[in-house]
């Protein structure tokens, strides 16, 4: 996909690798031996069926959660292992779009967008104002500034909180579920915008989801985790496993509907 007549093209280097990562909560193994490389500029898709540990994996390769072992690596820099302030300033490079779009429902769309542009830059009122009507431009939400969140419908709600996530124009980002609860056309329309941030920004993404016509429209990779093995089972371009996977767990996820 062009944009800005540009081609996009991929860095075939790890931007973000997982290794020998164990998931538990208490005594209890979520995901054991988690292994996989992202490339620069992938859109990376993380999948599984319910209660897999999927989101519980979003929140170690984010920093809310520590995993139980293994390493996090972002340009070969190990997270867990870092130093506070290594860890901020790995931080500073993600964007973050939660599933419920977690706006602040008392503040307007460009206060929402404004947030991070006022806590970690030096920005002048002026300067965050142009930069802000131009993320949420970009977003398809050019002249809602002033509209507040309940205003606004779910599918602009979503467009809303990726404008907040790339405000900083970081350099991952990270969705847990962006398609849940909206319509199919909604959703494509999320989709080919996710997919024109990454040509025009080059931008890593990482998505959470189970939803078959994102994975299949949007990703790039996927790794599977298994809910029975307590492990990953597969990865690879998703319509690739789709079609020739080994496994029969895998191919039955994404073939639903069709077997």
């Amino acid at each position: 996909m062009k944009a800005n007549g540009v081609q996009h093209k991929k860095d075939p280097g790890g931007h973000i690798t997982v290794q020998d990562l164990t998931m538990m909560y208490g005594n209890f193994v979520i995901q054991h031996d988690l292994n996989f490389t992202i490339p620069r500029g992938d859109i990376f898709i993380i999948m599984g069926g319910s209660g897999c540990g999927k989101s519980t994996l979003l929140r170690h390769m984010i920093g809310l959660k520590a995993p139980a072992r293994g390493r996090v690596l972002f340009d070969d820099i190990s997270y867990w292992e870092s130093s506070s302030a290594e860890q901020q300033r790995i931080k500073r490079s993600f964007g973050m779009s939660f599933q419920s779009g977690a706006l602040w429902s008392s503040l307007t769309l460009a206060e929402n967008v404004a947030l991070p542009l006022g806590e970690y830059t030096d920005l002048t009122a002026a300067d965050i104002a142009e930069v802000v009507s131009l993320k949420l431009s970009l977003v398809g939400l050019a002249g809602f500034e002033e509209f507040y969140p309940s205003e606004i419908s779910g599918g602009m709600q979503k467009r809303a909180a990726l404008a907040r996530a790339i405000a900083l124009d970081p350099e991952i980002l990270f969705f847990d579920e962006p398609s849940a609860g909206l319509d199919p056309i909604s959703s494509r329309r999320l989709d080919d915008l996710i997919l024109e941030l990454r040509d025009s920004l080059g931008t890593t993404i990482v998505v959470v989801t189970h939803e078959l016509a994102s994975i299949f429209t949007i990703g790039d990779n996927a790794v599977f985790l298994d809910a029975e093995t307590r492990t990953m089972i597969a990865i690879g371009n998703p319509r690739t496993l789709r079609d020739g996977s080994p496994n029969p767990v895998v191919r039955q996820f994404l073939n639903r509907g069709e077997l």
